[in-house]
């Protein structure tokens, strides 16, 4: 009977020990929930919007970027006609001279 009354002792305890690890789990879980929350108010007034302006903007450049792209293409494929255009007619014009 003493031993059951140690053991019980020792249960009891045990209980205190394991309630105070929950108490102090409880205060952690506090914190966490609120360095959560100022993270997630972080994302919707900074984070989110940088993004969405971003990908706004994004399309628009690429647009620009491409048919920017295109032109200079155009344009030193042009270059290059001229470039040919006027080696023939230097070589006519020093025929005829």
């Amino acid at each position: 009977m003493v031993e059951v009354k140690s053991d019980i002792a020792v249960l009891k305890t045990d209980m205190v020990e394991v309630k105070s690890d929950i108490a102090v789990l409880k205060t952690d879980m506090v914190e966490v929930k609120s360095e959560v929350h100022k993270i997630n108010i972080t994302l919707e007034n900074e984070i989110s919007p940088a993004i969405k302006l971003l990908a706004e903007n994004y399309l628009p450049a690429a647009i620009r970027y491409e048919s920017s792209n295109k032109e200079h293409e155009e344009m030193k494929a042009d270059i290059e006609l001229l470039k040919k255009v006027v080696a023939e007619h230097s070589k006519k014009l020093q025929k005829i001279s």
